[in-house]
């Protein structure tokens, strides 16, 4: 069992993997017990985004407040509070933020795609 708060979550720059502005926050996990999968916070700050990428598993999202768009495979959506998103295995994909205030949001990935 665990329950847990973002604030006591450390914040992982994401830059060094060529986003802009962004962070991400390990909430559940190997380590909270669930062994298969991992649920992150990310948070783009105004103008952040992530690149351009694909690899090879799927994510869930789920965004939890701000606005931005989602690219997935040459195909923009608009995205906001509320939204949620299955991106599949090896297509394209970038998260911008939009708008002025953080772009949060919850993806979920396998255990293999948090590096």
């Amino acid at each position: 069992m665990f329950v847990g708060n973002t604030k006591d979550m450390p914040k992982i720059d994401m830059t060094p993997g060529g986003a802009k502005g962004a962070w991400k926050q390990v909430a559940v996990g190997p380590e909270q017990g669930w062994e298969d999968y991992v649920m992150r916070i990310i948070t783009l700050e105004a103008n952040g985004n992530s690149p351009a990428h694909r690899h090879d598993w799927p994510h869930i999202n789920y965004v939890i407040s701000g606005q931005g768009t989602l690219m997935i495979a040459d195909k923009e959506y608009t995205i906001g509070a509320g939204d949620c998103a299955y991106v599949p295995s090896n297509e394209d994909h970038c998260f911008t933020n939009t708008g002025e205030n953080p772009l949060e949001f919850i993806c979920i990935v396998p255990i293999r795609g948090e590096a």
